[in-house]
């Protein structure tokens, strides 16, 4: 018996509800939520991301690959079903929820929690069983006695040094957009875009420097709908200055549903379905992607410059990481007392060598916070390409295999995110071929060049085709855009080589860009690897065929020589591989001094 869940059931029975969908989505179709908004958890176990739907006597949790194993583990005697997405004889979300909605039924959700695509497509759908959707109100909160807050945390100002363009001149761009489109009216719920227009920051979500606002713009001001409490004078005075009044964040919806007769320019895919069903039909919608989101896309000349120097300090974090890992052992297998201090204890694990990671990065100046929680994974654990420790289940580091650790950090210069596998003492053939597959694939794509217009479809083909010619495959993106002190993952760049629904890989990569290189390959029960660094994408040539685009690499750490079958490689690999640590030792080394320094010196030497 699940006493949460049948609570539930008892309000729902109330209102005549039939179905009830809890998303793990928040307000604002966020990647990562606050606690506030983790209601699977409170009513399930399930930490990871999914969707619960409940019925009069079922519930079942729909979550994909990456937490099958958490997943049947946290719902163990819950009386909740896992449905594996993917699986062969799996319905999908949707299916199930048409399945389980009877003829004539009711279909409950909360609205602010699912975007409004999706909630009138379940609508759509239901109409052909004169079923309905009931999506007014949060039953959960009704449940949880001891739900968490909402986040309040100090919203503060990233400078123009920062930057590079002031909020003012971004709320111009924007109101010549919205003057295009004929539109007097742009709502903004999307929170990295919110922060990027008005060149504020905050921590009401973890790993992202965002604060939980809704932000509507007019052709003469706008309004910012936060919480008071989390804005300083010098805050209120900057948004004063720009025209931006400060309004509670609650009182958004109430305001949204007072308009009358006027044309509104949002996008209804990353806009929650309770924001656009309380929109007066007297108003005319415009359906266009977030302007702000190609914007934000495209790094000006000022945040690439940061973006770099963040990527220096972070390239010296992982750096003394990875010497300090390359050195945890001695010669006969045994924890030295140098890694039994900085670890504080006799053993070496996942879960306290992301701390010392933690640590590295917190002795760089401006250090904010991790980009997303660090995936340290020993052995077969990092086959899983989303593992990641916890402070209950972790496993022992031993001194042979390959390690995997893919961490970023967040800074006001920018947003890094770096994966690297290492070998911690002796390893096997086969990891030492799959490591240099990994290897070859990572620098072919870093080199490659491709016409103006070209997507990230277009260039996936680079990183893949090494394992596709081996018969062999790994089931994630290559490459994913990232945030200026913002979100990790950003759309619309993304390198993968097919379409996916939802996604966005067919948008061209444009110059500016800073997008991740990542291929890996997963080996189930024996190990796993992974090679990233951040790509910027610039202008290469313009001739009579058109303009050109490569990639920078922007990413600075050694990769692991040790774990290199140099015989595998082409002379072109070994050339790229040459070049990439000549000028990580050039940047890196003046940071570095005495036995780290000569470390550095031949992990980054010519082969």
């Amino acid at each position: 018996m699940n006493l949460q869940i049948d609570k539930l059931r008892g309000e729902m029975n109330k209102r005549g509800i039939d179905v009830y969908l809890i998303p793990t989505d928040d307000f604002h179709q966020s990647e990562y939520v606050g606690d506030y908004f983790r209601a699977i958890k409170y009513l399930s176990g399930f930490t990871g991301e999914g969707n619960l739907v409940v019925t009069k006597d079922t519930a079942a949790l729909f979550t994909d690959g990456r937490y099958f194993i958490q997943a049947e583990k946290e719902l163990s005697g819950k009386d909740v079903e896992l449905m594996k997405m993917g699986e062969p004889g799996v319905p999908s979300l949707d299916e199930y929820l048409s399945e389980k909605t009877p003829e004539g039924g009711v279909l409950g959700f909360d609205g602010r929690c699912v975007d409004f695509q999706h909630g009138s497509s379940l609508e759509k759908k239901l109409s052909k069983k004169k079923a309905s959707v009931h999506a007014g109100q949060d039953l959960v909160g009704i449940i949880w006695g001891e739900r968490p807050a909402l986040s309040e945390s100090r919203v503060w100002i990233l400078g123009e040094k920062y930057t590079g363009k002031s909020a003012a001149e971004k709320l111009s761009d924007l109101r010549k957009y919205m003057k295009e489109q004929d539109t007097d009216l742009h709502i903004v719920t999307s929170l990295d875009d919110i922060a990027w227009i008005l060149n504020l920051r905050g921590d009401d979500i973890p790993c992202n420097p965002v604060f939980l606002s809704y932000l509507i713009v007019d052709m003469d001001g706008a309004k910012l709908y936060a919480n008071r409490k989390d804005f300083d004078d010098e805050t209120v005075a900057y948004l004063s200055e720009l025209k931006v009044e400060l309004h509670d964040y609650d009182s958004f919806y109430q305001d949204v549903k007072a308009f009358r007769s006027r044309s509104v320019l949002l996008e209804k895919a990353r806009t929650n379905f309770e924001t656009i069903s309380d929109i007066d039909s007297s108003n005319t919608i415009v359906d266009e992607m977030l302007p702000s989101s190609l914007w934000k896309s495209r790094k000006n000349p000022v945040e690439i410059e940061n973006m770099k120097k963040a990527h220096i300090k972070d390239g010296v974090a992982i750096t003394n990481y990875l010497y300090f890992m390359k050195h945890a052992f001695d010669k006969d297998g045994k924890l030295t007392e140098e890694a039994k201090e900085l670890l504080g204890e006799d053993e070496i694990n996942e879960w306290n060598t992301a701390a010392v990671l933690e640590n590295f990065r917190k002795e760089q100046e401006g250090y904010i916070e991790p980009s997303f929680t660090t995936i340290s994974a020993y052995g077969e654990n990092a086959a899983l390409p989303h593992y990641a420790p916890t402070a209950g289940s972790f496993s022992k580091i031993e001194p042979h295999g390959l390690y995997l650790v893919d961490s970023g950090g967040q800074y006001p210069e920018g947003t890094t995110d770096i994966t690297r596998t290492i070998a911690m003492g002796p390893i096997t053939d086969e990891e030492r071929k799959h490591y240099t597959m990994v290897l070859m694939a990572h620098l072919r794509l870093g080199d490659v060049k491709f016409l103006q217009g070209s997507s990230g479809i277009t260039v996936d083909l680079a990183a893949r085709e090494v394992f596709w010619r081996e018969g062999m495959n790994f089931n994630h993106g290559t490459g994913h855009g990232v945030g200026f002190c913002l979100n990790v993952h950003e759309r619309p760049n993304a390198i993968r080589y097919r379409k996916a629904p939802g996604r966005m890989e067919d948008a061209p990569l444009c110059e500016g860009n800073i997008t991740s290189d990542e291929p890996g390959l997963y080996i189930e029960g024996s190990h796993g690897i992974r090679s990233e660094n951040l790509t910027l994408v610039k202008k290469w040539q313009t001739n009579e065929f058109g303009t050109f685009f490569c990639f920078e690499f922007i990413t600075m750490a050694p990769y692991d020589l040790d774990a290199v079958d140099l015989s595998l490689m082409e002379k072109r690999d070994i050339e790229l591989l040459n070049a990439y640590h000549r000028e990580v030792y050039e940047k890196l080394s003046p940071y570095f001094e005495g036995k780290k320094l000569q470390w550095l010196k031949d992990a980054t030497r010519e082969v």
